[in-house]
């Protein structure tokens, strides 16, 4: 017995959902302030095809990286025009700021370096070392006499 083999053509198989006009409700939302995520629920696509879609179609890639920065943008014109506003919600817009676009606490970074500075002093010994058992000042010659 002899099993039938057929060849898938590429082409067969279910038609994509993409129209050009997603990308036109993308940036319309996205210039709203919407995520990635609300796009994907009101042209009801998983987040699969939406990452393919960006990968597979330059006019989709574009219009998502159009979005991010129409997003970001919306976002940071809230925070600017609400600076004097008591009752805006600046944590809550600060941790969006955080998640969705990276924003970081700016950080130092100090390295522990030791480094030897030599001072010009008239004093010939270190703070407190004229105390200690067996000193002998430098100019006198004399012990401090605690022995």
């Amino acid at each position: 017995m002899r099993c039938k083999v057929e060849i898938m053509d590429k082409n067969k198989g279910r038609p994509t959902k993409y129209r050009s006009e997603m990308c036109a409700i993308l940036e319309a939302m996205m210039r709203e302030g919407a995520s990635h995520i609300e796009v994907i629920a009101e042209i009801d696509i998983c987040e699969d095809t939406f990452y393919r879609w960006k990968k597979e179609n330059e006019e989709f890639s574009e219009s998502v990286e159009r979005g991010k920065l129409l997003s970001q943008a919306w976002w940071e014109r809230m925070g600017r025009v609400n600076l004097e506003n008591t009752k805006f919600n600046y944590r809550g817009w600060y941790m969006n700021m955080k998640n969705r676009f990276q924003w970081t606490d700016k950080t130092d970074i100090k390295r522990d370096e030791i480094k030897t500075v030599l001072i010009h002093s008239p004093i010939p010994h270190y703070p407190g070392e004229q105390d200690e058992e067996g000193y002998i000042d430098p100019f006198t010659g004399e012990s401090n006499g605690l022995s």
